[in-house]
């Protein structure tokens, strides 16, 4: 009779403690799901609001009477300036248009934006003579602006908006994967694309898998067009 006792008690004991285990572990899923939808979704709302202001004042500069004559050099970027707008119309409808920034921070990429490579290859800008216009974006939160980014393909038009021009590319070629590693992707001349020489390039970087860090992709474009700025900035046909 007493070891019948002291033998459901044990199993008592045992029962609470997985029961306590149980709720702990529970609570732990809740915490992790609050988590990623914090890193998911709320990341995304800011960074989105950040961009938007951020765009709305770089027009606004846009709008006052440029300084200097057309022989003027071109302007030197610092890290944070903004510099245009990316229009990728292969992407989700919300996603199509970017702010883009000077820099490849963490906390100039948080801000929802595409940032331009300062290094390790400082990147041309699209209207030099030419050079490799390079820029990077999160995949997944802080506005994942490139979450798209393996949509595109050969023959797909990325635009990119300046103060004075249009700058129309061409997607000649993507890297699905690689090294986080692989600086060759963002070269002069990207190593893995299909140019062999000097040009006009465009390259877009972000993170693969979706949720991960662990590598890198890259889609690889050409210059084919410059379209002059109008008086009331009327997008190209591409973007129509």
């Amino acid at each position: 009779m007493g070891t019948t006792i002291r033998s459901g008690r044990r199993r008592g004991r045992v029962a609470a403690a997985l029961g306590l285990m149980g709720e702990a572990l529970i609570t732990l899923g809740l915490v992790l799901a609050l988590f990623v939808g914090y890193s998911l979704w709320w990341t995304d709302v800011v960074a989105a609001r950040a961009a938007d202001r951020q765009g709305d004042r770089l027009r606004q500069t846009w709008s006052a009477p440029a300084a200097g004559t057309p022989e003027a050099p071109a302007p030197v970027y610092e890290a944070g300036d903004g510099v245009g707008f990316l229009h990728v119309p292969a992407f989700e409808k919300g996603d199509r248009t970017t702010l883009i920034r000077m820099g490849t921070s963490t906390e100039v990429l948080n801000e929802g934006v595409a940032g331009v490579y300062e290094e390790p290859y400082r990147s041309a800008m699209p209207w030099d003579a030419e050079g490799n216009f390079t820029m990077a974006a999160h995949r997944d939160g802080h506005g994942a602006k490139f979450h798209d980014l393996d949509r595109l393909s050969e023959g797909d038009p990325v635009v990119v908006e300046t103060r004075d021009a249009w700058y129309v590319y061409r997607v000649a070629g993507t890297l699905p994967q690689t090294s986080k590693y692989d600086v060759g992707v963002v070269a002069p001349v990207p190593e893995g694309s299909p140019f062999t020489g000097p040009g006009r390039y465009l390259t877009l970087t972000t993170c693969t898998p979706v949720y991960t860090s662990r590598y890198r992709m890259a889609v690889w474009a050409s210059l084919v067009r410059v379209d002059p700025m109008d008086a009331h900035r009327t997008p190209p046909p591409e973007l129509r």
